[in-house]
């Protein structure tokens, strides 16, 4: 048994591609705010150091390099709708010139002697937030070279005393900012991929509920149709059989008789949907029992050769069975830890429901190779699989880490604990707990 190989991973497999991560995701609008917020700063280092400490500086200068970036920016806002998705080299070409402007504009009040040179990581932060990793590469590059390259050419830093700090005090702090790029981009780029994995994955758990919600309606439109259509189905019999003891011609009994054995064919298959416990009518398909709940549960791999899948129900002494609500995250998600049991088990998956006064439990217990050391401790995580791209077990199932992820975060979503461990001596073991009232059925 292993964590995440389950259904619903096929359907994140024509979904879920690295591009989905790497492709832009840098709009105008996020692209137009930090260039104000990193304009205001520069705007307040001027004021500082002019009017507040006034200390020498081409103040002058460096204010035109600012308006002209203002003025740039509120044309970008006006022109281009905020909304608007960047391509990869747009992108690319406005965090660019953003580096470029940043480090002109420190260039004129101290390069890396001055402590606004942290400026410079910004753009790179954002470009590994949300450009390819090429991109990332371009405007990393250029970040770090213009870095370095104000250690060298930069005019002295005005609050600086003497006037002009040592080289070697410049060369350090450049290094750093530097280092500090890398750090920084690397820990956004792995943040902003979990992110989109995460998203993707819980896309991909919505719609396996929405799913399982559209079969538990379609059983109940069964139960309904199954009682509805009796009576129309009764008066055709009536009516046909009276059709044939007074039909004028052979043709016309032949026919009446034809109705006759259609509707009772009809009948037949009504008779078989209301012999289905949980389906025989809508009061009776919102509850079942413990029991039946198990059956359902392993009845898709009951007939699955070389492993004997059973199922044990028990419960504290004096303690009624509870009937169950039918909660379509419960069933797939149990269905799915035994038949990822199943694939891996040498011979035996044995699926445990227990029962007392306070809670419920249900246990998928298998006699395979149990769960690898480095997989145990991530399950329950989007994309955690020990056999990615390989084709499955007896299920013949291909999966991509999805499986346990969607399963455990639909049972939470009906109020259980899950739990993963590895028995003893061998084997692997799932299981789940609720609060008896957070599932249980209410009396009829």
């Amino acid at each position: 048994m292993e964590g995440g190989d389950r259904t619903g991973s096929q359907t994140a497999q024509g979904v879920w591609d690295q591009a989905d991560v790497s492709r832009s995701h840098l709009r105008v609008r996020t692209l137009v705010t930090l260039r104000w917020w990193v304009l205001g700063a520069q705007a307040a280092l001027l004021i500082l150091l002019g009017l507040g400490l006034r200390y020498p500086a081409p103040y002058l200068l460096a204010g035109l390099i600012v308006g002209a970036c203002v003025a740039c920016n509120l044309v970008i806002s006006l022109v281009w709708p905020l909304q608007r998705v960047t391509s990869d080299r747009e992108g690319m070409a406005h965090l660019a010139a953003d580096v470029l402007q940043i480090a002109v504009f420190l260039g004129l009040v101290g390069g890396t002697a001055n402590p606004f040179i942290v400026l410079l990581i910004v753009p790179v932060a954002l470009a590994a937030a949300t450009l390819p990793w090429r991109a990332v590469l371009a405007v990393g590059v250029l970040a770090a070279s213009a870095t370095l390259a104000l250690v060298f050419l930069s005019l002295p830093f005005p609050m600086s005393e003497p006037p002009w700090l040592p080289l070697e005090h410049r060369l350090v702090a450049g290094v750093a900012t530097v280092i500090a790029m890398g750090l920084v981009a690397v820990y956004v780029r792995q943040s902003a991929e979990e992110a989109a994995r995460m998203a993707l994955a819980l896309d991909v758990t919505q719609a396996v509920l929405a799913r399982e919600q559209r079969l538990s309606a379609l059983g109940a439109l069964a139960a309904a149709a199954a009682h509805e259509l009796g009576t129309p189905l009764a008066t055709i019999s009536i009516v046909s059989k009276e059709m044939v003891r007074e039909a004028p011609t052979a043709q016309v009994k032949e026919d009446a008789e034809l109705l006759i054995a259609q509707a009772e064919r009809c009948r037949e298959i009504l008779k078989r949907l209301s012999e289905t416990p949980d389906q025989a009518s809508d009061e009776v398909h919102e509850r079942l029992s413990l029991r039946q709940l198990v059956q359902e549960v392993i009845e898709p791999h009951a007939a699955i050769k070389d492993v004997r899948v059973e199922a044990i129900v028990t419960g504290a002494k004096g303690v009624k069975t509870p009937d169950i609500r039918r909660l379509p995250e419960i069933l797939h998600a149990m269905t799915t830890f035994v038949e990822n049991a199943v694939d891996f088990a040498t011979s035996e998956v044995l699926v445990t429901a227990r029962f007392d006064a306070d809670t419920v439990s249900m246990e998928v217990r298998d006699d395979g190779p149990g769960f690898a050391p480095d997989i145990l401790a991530k399950l329950g995580e989007p994309y955690v699989t020990s056999r990615p791209g390989v084709e499955g077990g007896r299920t013949g199932h291909v999966g991509m880490g999805l499986g346990f992820f969607i399963a455990k975060t639909l049972l939470e979503r009906t109020g259980a604990q899950v739990a993963f461990q590895n028995g003893k001596p061998r084997g692997a073991v799932v299981s789940a707990r609720w609060p008896r009232q957070t599932i249980e059925a209410p009396n009829a």
